[in-house]
């Protein structure tokens, strides 16, 4: 009887194992491709300035168009079929990276330097433009280089390059800080403070449509790379991107956008591949 017992447990536990043998597989937990989650979803969620002419802003319309804008849009017509699957969220510099470890965009495309702070709390992809940051000063400011900046009131935005940069190597200078490129800008018109260090493309372009003031010519630090960020650890979107910034870059995507955003604001022997990363190959 004791035999007769064992082999018909045998045969139930192999009965058992052909069952589970026919289910299929379940995905481990956490496995679920985000690249899936964001078809599900039908709508890619972009992190983007609306205040940084001619990358992100607000037109008369009251929509939101730029340089890294229309980044966002190609990226959700070849990703979703649609360039208007995207949702664009407004962001400031210092909620570029917030955003992201919170889950409340996929991506940012909002003119942020990489740096190696940056790079320990977010992935960056290739980047697409190249940036350095300089001064803004009044036309008859007697400032004339960035050493005379030591005894005056530099303005930042929270959050940029320039604000890390100025706060880690002249801790000893006093800074002006505002959450906004906007805010800061104004700042300087109104005369709050003698200089405004930021990226040098926001400031072409600001002194150009604002005449009377001037750049200074050194720069504060290195010449750096531009570029989207993901969320940390989100690999498979990082990937992604890399792989359409290439492709676009065949298609001289970026120059296009060059063309219609950014030329016009710079002087006119200004080299399209002094500014712009096509197909994310940096030559740093």
């Amino acid at each position: 009887m004791k035999k007769l017992l064992l082999q018909l447990f045998a045969v139930a536990l192999l009965a058992g194992c052909d069952k589970k043998a026919e289910e299929p597989a379940k995905p481990a937990a956490g496995a679920a491709s985000y690249i899936d989650k964001i078809k599900a979803r039908d709508k890619l969620i972009v992190g983007v300035f609306t205040d940084k002419p001619p990358f992100g802003f607000v037109n008369e319309a009251g929509r939101y168009v730029g340089f890294d804008t229309d980044i966002g849009r190609q990226f959700a017509k070849d990703l979703l079929g649609d360039e208007n699957k995207v949702e664009f969220v407004a962001v400031e510099p210092a909620s570029r990276i917030p955003f992201l470890q919170s889950d409340k965009v996929d991506l940012i495309l909002a003119n942020m330097t990489v740096t190696p702070q940056r790079k320990e709390a977010v992935d960056f992809t290739h980047p697409n433009l190249k940036v350095a940051v300089q001064a803004l000063v009044p036309q008859n400011s007697a400032v004339k280089s960035l050493d005379d900046l030591a005894t005056r009131t530099t303005i930042v935005t929270i959050g940029t390059t320039a604000d890390i940069w100025l706060t880690k190597n002249h801790p000893d200078w006093k800074l002006l800080k505002f959450e906004k490129n906007s805010e800061s800008l104004q700042a300087l018109s109104a005369g709050r403070g003698d200089a405004y260090a930021q990226d040098n493309l926001v400031l072409f372009s600001w002194a150009k449509q604002n005449p009377g003031y001037r750049v200074l010519e050194e720069k504060l630090g290195d010449e750096a790379p531009i570029a989207p960020a993901v969320k940390k650890g989100n690999i498979e979107l990082r990937d992604w991107v890399n792989a359409e910034l290439a492709k676009l870059g065949e298609e001289k995507f970026l120059l296009k956008l060059y063309d219609q955003y950014v030329r016009k604001e710079l002087s006119d022997d200004t080299k399209p591949e002094s500014v712009i990363v096509e197909g994310g190959k940096w030559q740093g």
